[in-house]
């Protein structure tokens, strides 16, 4: 596609069985970027569903040819798909949305035109009402906003998640990053560009039900400390000095009592320094164990995710969609 045909607009919607939200987010997204009056696309990243959303992905392209469905062959993850969608989109700018519609894409002509009048090319969605989040959801997320700042060194706004506009000079820029897990709520502010954000209030839900619980919520910080921070390791060897000054403390103590004649059985003390240098061992292995896996990961060079159809490209046939299953 050359520049001067492709759209100045490309909203990316990664989507994981979302056959209940998705007419709802028809509904609400296409007066909104018809209202626009710019060339646009809606890139439609199916990432493996297993129910009804590709066949209705299908129906909803039809009358609405905008609409261009990326569908990945197996189930990836919400950033592979993310990934999937922004590298693959076309537009000028690229806006990044949650089919769940917590985000409201009415916000997304702001974010356009204020990263043109400003000359930004990265506008972020912030949330500046999370009260439909649950307590548990609104701690879990300060924690880890406040722990990435803190190790990964990344000013990353604590309110700002998945929903941003970004130029085509950015994506272009995450493309070149060799990153095997990249998760873009570090990446990109990392980069630096020139950024503003507009604030909205985040709503709930609109329909199905939450694809991001607290163990992918768990996995989310994981890969975000390892790909972006040295510091776990750091805490090993701080650990292993702790212990060590630990033992000697232990040594000057047995040398005294044996010197006093004072010696007793001391089972409990023996047991209680064996189990906490065994920890300390443990915790250190385990920390170079998850770096070292994903140096081989890495270098084995396995891609994040697999196209299995892209309506961009040819032939056009639309394949059939996988049935829904039980």
């Amino acid at each position: 596609m050359t520049v001067e045909s492709a759209p100045v607009l490309s909203v990316v919607i990664p989507m994981f069985n979302e056959e209940e939200v998705l007419p709802i987010l028809v509904d609400r997204l296409r007066p909104v970027l018809e209202g626009t009056g710019e060339p646009y696309e809606v890139v439609a990243v199916d990432d493996g569903s297993t129910d009804s959303t590709a066949a209705q992905l299908a129906g909803i392209r039809r009358i609405w040819p905008q609409v261009r469905i990326i569908r990945l062959r197996r189930n990836s993850g919400h950033q592979a798909a993310l990934t999937a969608g922004m590298h693959r989109a076309f537009g000028q700018y690229v806006a990044s949305l949650d089919a769940d519609l917590q985000d409201p894409p009415e916000k997304i002509p702001e974010m356009l035109a204020l990263a043109r009048t400003e000359g930004l090319d990265i506008v972020y969605g912030v949330r500046g009402d999370r009260r439909s989040d649950t307590m548990i959801k609104r701690r879990s997320a300060a924690a880890y906003y406040w722990l990435m700042r803190r190790l990964a060194g990344v000013q990353v706004h604590s309110h700002a998640g998945d929903f941003r506009l970004l130029s085509r000079a950015t994506v272009d820029a995450l493309r070149q990053l060799p990153e095997h897990q990249p998760v873009y709520r570090l990446l990109v502010p990392w980069i630096g560009f020139p950024s503003g954000e507009v604030s909205y209030t985040r709503a709930g839900r609109a329909a199905g039900r939450t694809k991001y619980p607290l163990t992918k919520m768990v996995r989310l910080a994981a890969d975000s400390v390892t790909n972006f921070s040295a510091a776990p390791l750091r805490i090993a060897t701080w650990l292993g000095l702790i212990s060590f000054f630990f033992c000697l403390l232990m040594l000057g103590y047995v040398v005294v009592v044996f010197a006093l004649d004072k010696t007793v059985q001391g089972w409990a003390s023996v047991l209680a320094t064996v189990l906490f240098l065994g920890a300390v061992q443990l915790l250190s292995l385990g920390l170079l164990g998850e770096y070292l896996g994903r140096l081989y990961a890495s270098a084995q060079g396995r891609p994040a995710y697999f196209i299995g159809y892209d309506s961009a490209e040819e032939p056009a046939a639309m394949p059939t969609p996988p049935r829904r299953t039980a």
